[in-house]
């Protein structure tokens, strides 16, 4: 954060340079970072990272009962591609796990909507947007979620 102090964590995961696949996991942003443009930075820039490295697919998966991160990840251009039923055990309840990913031939898109969004002018003395991101990605989505 502009501060200085730590305002949340994002790393990559499930690495597969042969499959050309990467995912983005352990998005914990606190409250004072969410939905803010340094959370929406930090999201774009491992984005670009990854597809300039040469990554073909982006995932982004969440618990499916999370909606907050289901929105995010549509905000962010992801597509919605299914939810895993009983994918996984935490805490000793069964989780379905959503799948959202974007791809290389969406980056382009992807890209300029990011920065069109990023840009300075985007934003109004008070730091308020002009338009918002899920409008400049909502064209780019190859399936939107239902379940929003």
């Amino acid at each position: 954060m502009e501060d200085g102090r730590l305002g949340g964590t994002l790393s990559l995961m499930r690495i597969k340079p042969a499959a050309g696949s990467i995912e983005t996991g352990w998005l914990t942003f606190s409250p004072r970072l969410q939905r803010t443009r340094e959370a929406t930075e930090a999201v774009y820039q491992l984005m670009r990272w990854s597809f300039e490295a040469g990554y073909r697919r982006f995932e982004w998966k969440c618990d499916a009962a999370n909606h907050r991160s289901r929105r995010a990840a549509e905000r962010f251009g992801f597509s919605y591609e299914g939810v895993f039923r009983q994918a996984t055990v935490v805490k000793g309840r069964n989780r379905d796990t959503a799948w959202y990913a974007c791809i290389d031939s969406e980056w382009p898109a992807l890209k300029e909507a990011f920065e069109t969004w990023l840009e300075a002018s985007n934003f109004d003395a008070s730091g308020t947007q002009r338009q918002r991101l899920g409008d400049l990605t909502a064209s780019i989505l190859a399936c939107r979620d239902p379940m929003l």
